[in-house]
């Protein structure tokens, strides 16, 4: 019987609604289902969120039901429509300082108006697609910003705790403190210090109580001991206050002066998008670090400006705090496990909840309890982290001096304070430029430390000046600048110290470009070869934008004997162009390096007269010299020599420093790569990792042998527990690519062939995958958006599926994968597309994901 005829009878009368073969019959509406992981998650946020929104206001002068309104508003509102599903936004510390001094200045109504209006301000910077601009703020603002902050937060409510009542400024805050510290209120700072002690012991719990314990947000404990010991102990204090909602103030039209308001709203926004824009970015580094679990789409900026936008105006017209992305709450909220949006939602539901219901037992909190929370925030807004970040990239003036204006002035003043600052130190690294002179060897070196402008052309002279006639110079560019002033005078002196007999050799960190010497081009000419447009030393140079990791090893086509050019089939490619795709002395500040063969040729013993002639400046008719170690100049050996030599000298200075630390510290990758031994397969230019990221396994065709594998290969096993048990990995790759040369040997002897070579031996272990591929039981696996080109990526792809199979049957990988301390993934690289594609389960399907390009401002 066919599957598609029901097996019951029905009436002929009765007519039934027919639906596609091989499909399920149509059912009503769907209803929205919230995984459990969102419902913990979003009552672990409720439960941070109700004290701190209360904090906060309460920091503000605000009316502390304009907390809950924000933190609601917050959840459901932009939660909603923002661009970040796990963020959660609310009422933030970080706008404490701006909102307690639009308060105190214009009144809360027309603060909440000020709100709806930064609220306009940025759907419309959401409109125009600003989002990833605003993250072109150097972090050390951002970071001094936050801190002044926290500073004005912790000092403000000091006052609280003491029992007293702050100022309006953190100067008379500073000088009111030692009255208010002969003046302090017993029963406040007990409650306090009640709330403080959780706070800091909570997170520091051992042992497996403390992490059954931890599952509680320390907040929630701190201000709910301390209110319950301030209950039980009769202790009179200022508690918390929550009007009827009948008398809850909305937003009124805006009063006051027009540029003052202006500067209020631009103020709001600015700290309301920024906070929130990292925040996300934030976000998105949690939940992608975050082990095991379903994985969470990446942020859209501009969608969570937007989101932000119209929260703030539903807040603002509700009489609610700004909002913004909080840190506190998201973090809890990506550690609890959350997997959509739907537990910032329901954390909104929770929290309309609890201020409709739970004001009764809201009003027996004592008001010196939120004060001691909302001074520990703040307290933790100035992080050490952050302090050392900007003190290792020479920022920390900047961070100061933003810190210092926002304490002494207010966050408008001490952001542009910061920017000032930020673009003073960007303009004196600019015109900072070191140039030295030194002899060596009967060389004369001059070196070029920093960025070469027209400010540095004068010392440039005088060093250059300084080489004498007819001598051999080596002009190093350790700099990614040179303006049109620079490279004039550099080229104009290189020609006239070449025409009187000298040579000159210029280096510099960005290879595949130089500066044009006229006896290149002439010896180019006399060749019969074709310098092309760009008057570049060497014609058709085959450099590429990463020749720093080809060791810039240029190529001189061969020349037929009547001086035609042999055709090469990297100028389908090349075009004749350099590394940057600039064109000779047409970019000035691509002017920067001469060939490595021309160096080559001076360590090789060459004649100066040949290296100054250009790049492979040697007769084409003539043979080559031998080098040193005797072979000719083409040999594998003396490329392999030239291209350590190129290491030595350029790339060696630059790294030394990091591989010392690594000689001494020891090895500590964070990840297992297991890939295929093919020489087009570079781990670390497809993954950007350098010395220490990467535990490297290869072999042909990235096979992992099963354990107890008759006749079996111990050395992958060997290193996969090794890295696992000694190193203590977090992951493991297995990494498969295009046009595999195992798998199409693979492919060709079929299953059950024969094991009479070594490498037939070896590709025995890639019989599981070929059974699989031809087995059929399952979907085989397949690319984004697309089907396996042929048979052989057919086989890549299932390759890569079953020796991930394999690596899970070993006993070091099992227990990791048990204990959660280890993860497992699959990529396939595309040699000819130069994309990688990342293993995911989608559907009960197996399906290789297209990374995308990271965008680095995140």
């Amino acid at each position: 019987m066919s599957a598609c005829v029901p097996a019951r009878t029905t009436d002929a009368n009765h007519t039934e609604r027919t639906h596609p073969p091989h499909s399920p019959p149509p059912s009503g509406p769907r209803r929205p289902r919230i995984a459990s992981a969102d419902v913990s998650a979003a009552v672990a946020v409720f439960l941070i969120a109700l004290p701190l929104s209360l904090g906060i206001a309460l920091a503000t002068g605000a009316p502390l039901q304009a907390g809950l309104v924000a933190a609601a508003v917050g959840g459901l509102v932009a939660g909603r429509i923002g661009g970040s599903p796990l963020q959660v936004s609310g009422p933030a510390a970080g706008l404490t300082v701006v909102t307690a001094d639009l308060i105190q200045q214009y009144g809360w109504r027309t603060t909440c108006a000020i709100t709806v209006l930064a609220g306009l301000a940025q759907l419309g910077l959401g409109c125009l697609r600003v989002a990833r601009g605003a993250l072109a703020v150097s972090p050390a603002i951002v970071h001094g910003m936050l801190a002044g902050i926290g500073v004005t937060i912790a000092v403000a409510q000091l006052h609280i705790v003491l029992g007293g009542t702050p100022q309006s400024s953190v100067p008379d805050n500073l000088r009111a403190l030692p009255s208010q510290l002969a003046d302090v209120h017993p029963a406040a700072l007990f409650v306090s210090l009640l709330t403080l002690t959780p706070l800091l012991l909570w997170p520091r719990l051992p042992g497996r109580a403390g992490l059954l314990l931890h599952k509680i947000p320390a907040a929630l404990v701190a201000v709910a001991g301390a209110t319950a010991i301030a209950a039980a102990a009769g202790l009179v204090l200022p508690k918390v206050d929550l009007p009827s909602w009948r008398n809850h103030a909305l937003a009124g039209l805006p009063e006051g002066p027009v540029l003052g308001l202006v500067a209020a709203v631009l103020t709001t926004t600015l700290v309301c998008s920024v906070q929130s824009l990292l925040g996300a970015v934030a976000v998105d580094k949690l939940a992608s670090a975050r082990p095991g679990g379903a994985r969470v789409a990446r942020s859209d900026l501009d969608r969570e400006l937007l989101g932000q936008g119209a929260a703030n105006i539903v807040s603002g017209s509700l009489g609610g705090l700004p909002v913004a992305g909080v840190a506190v709450r998201s973090s809890a909220n990506v550690h609890a496990g959350a997997v959509s949006r739907n537990s910032t939602m329901l954390h909104g539901v929770l929290v309309v909840a609890a201020a409709l219901l739970m004001v009764p037992l809201l009003e027996f909190i004592p008001l010196a309890s939120l004060a001691a929370l909302v001074m520990a925030v703040g307290i933790q807004m100035v992080s050490l982290h952050h302090i050392r970040t900007v003190t290792r990239h020479r920022e920390v003036l900047v961070y100061a001096v933003t810190t210092l204006g926002v304490v002494s002035f207010g966050v408008l003043e001490g952001v542009a304070l910061g920017i000032a600052v930020a673009v003073g130190v960007a303009l004196h690294r600019l015109t900072r430029t070191r140039i030295t002179h030194e002899l060596e060897e009967g060389v004369h070196h001059v070196h070029v430390r920093g960025q070469l402008t027209f400010l540095a052309v004068p010392r440039l002279s005088r060093a250059l000046h300084l080489v004498p006639q007819g001598s051999h110079a080596v002009v190093a560019l350790d700099g990614s600048f040179m303006d049109h002033a620079a490279y004039e005078t550099l080229q104009d002196w290189q020609s006239t110290h070449t025409a009187q007999g000298g040579t000159v050799e210029i280096t510099g960190r960005r290879s595949g470009v130089r500066i044009a010497e006229p006896s290149a081009l002439a010896s180019a000419h006399l060749t019969g070869v074709d310098a092309g447009a760009d008057g570049a030393s060497e014609a058709h140079c085959r450099c590429r934008p990463w020749t720093a990791w080809r060791n810039h090893q240029c190529e001189r086509p061969s020349l037929l004997p009547d001086g035609d050019r042999r055709p090469d089939p990297a100028d389908a490619t090349d075009g004749g162009s350099g590394a940057d795709g600039s064109n000779g002395e047409g970019g000035a500040d691509g002017a920067l390096g001469t060939a490595a063969s021309r160096t080559a040729a001076h360590r090789t013993g060459a004649g100066r007269k040949d290296a100054a002639a250009g790049a492979g400046g040697a007769d084409p008719t003539r043979a080559p010299e031998p080098d040193r170690d005797g072979a000719g100049a083409g040999s594998a050996g003396s490329q392999l020599v030239r291209g350590i030599g190129t290491f030595q000298r350029y790339t060696a200075p630059l790294v030394r420093g990091e591989l010392a630390r690594l000689a001494r510290e020891g090895q500590r990758p964070a990840q297992l790569f297991l890939t295929c031994a093919d020489s087009r397969l570079v781990t670390s230019m497809i993954t950007s990792s350098g010395p220490g990221d990467l535990f490297v396994v290869r072999n042909v065709g990235n096979l992992v042998p099963p354990p107890g594998t008759e006749s079996g290969d111990d050395s992958v096993a060997a290193a996969i527990e090794y890295a696992v048990e000694v190193l203590a990995v977090r992951s493991i790759t297995v990494c498969g690519h295009s046009g595999c040369g195992a798998m199409q040997a693979l492919l060709d002897s079929g299953p059950g062939s024969g094991a009479g070579t070594p490498l037939r031996r070896w590709l025995r272990h890639g019989q599981p995958s070929l059974e699989r591929l031809g087995a059929g039981s399952a979907v085989p696996p397949r690319l984004t958006g697309r089907t396996p080109a042929d048979a052989v990526e057919r086989l890549c792809l299932t390759n890569v599926v079953q020796q991930l199979e394999h690596l899970r049957a070993h006993d070091c990988v099992a227990r990791a994968l048990k204990d959660g301390a280890l993860e497992l993934h699959g990529l396939y690289f595309h040699v000819g597309e130069a994309q990688t594609y990342l293993l995911t389960e989608r559907d009960e399907e197996t399906v290789f994901d297209r990374v995308r390009a990271v965008d680095l401002a995140m």
